[in-house]
């Protein structure tokens, strides 16, 4: 039987990024240094676990049935936006760009890791954008293989809905300058361009 030490090091694991280093580190620093915080943390996480679930429409975590987002009557229906996890929800919020609606994939389709169309919500993804209000869908997954993987199938599987079918650009950042761009980035600023 493994002590509790043992247990709540193992436990710490499995956060995505902790190795047994780090995660024997926090278990010593909670118990050595902040059990008030070890309390909230045990407290936080029983509560969440217990209170949120995923919205019925957008995918994301809630309390309610539906999220605040997806009842809100300010947001424009007829856009979708697809994007990985609730994370970039957020940061898409936190930019103010968008005024739609989204739906969050959970995921991200990755065969060497098992991860499959079924296993990130496609079918859910393909009920919400068939349901007669949305008219474009606009993939913001991330621009990494998976990412890239991810869009291209869900664009595939929404070519014969009469849907039009956007996916956020990519290229050179905002107050960025060329020469401490990299040269991948620079190359699809260049044939992302458009005109003037």
């Amino acid at each position: 039987m493994k002590s509790p030490l043992d247990e709540l090091v193992e436990s710490l694991r499995c956060l995505p990024g902790i190795g047994p280093k780090s995660a024997q580190r926090m278990a010593y620093h909670l118990l050595q240094h902040d059990h008030p915080g070890a309390l909230r943390l045990a407290n936080a996480l029983s509560r969440s676990i217990e209170k949120l679930r995923h919205c019925e429409k957008c995918n994301s975590f809630t309390e309610e049935e539906i999220c605040d987002l997806c009842r809100s009557d300010r947001r424009d229906a007829s856009q979708l936006c697809v994007v990985e996890m609730p994370q970039d929800l957020l940061m898409m919020e936190q930019a103010q760009c968008y005024r739609g609606l989204y739906f969050v994939l959970m995921g991200k389709i990755s065969p060497l890791d098992g991860i499959g169309p079924r296993e990130i919500n496609l079918d859910r993804l393909l009920k919400r954008v068939r349901d007669g209000m949305v008219g474009e869908v606009i993939l913001a997954t991330n621009f990494t293989v998976e990412g890239e993987a991810t869009a291209h199938y869900v664009g595939e599987l929404l070519k014969g809905d009469g849907i039009r079918v956007s996916r956020i650009a990519r290229g050179v950042p905002v107050g960025g300058e060329i020469e401490h761009v990299d040269s991948g980035t620079l190359a699809q600023a260049v044939f992302e361009r458009r005109s003037l």
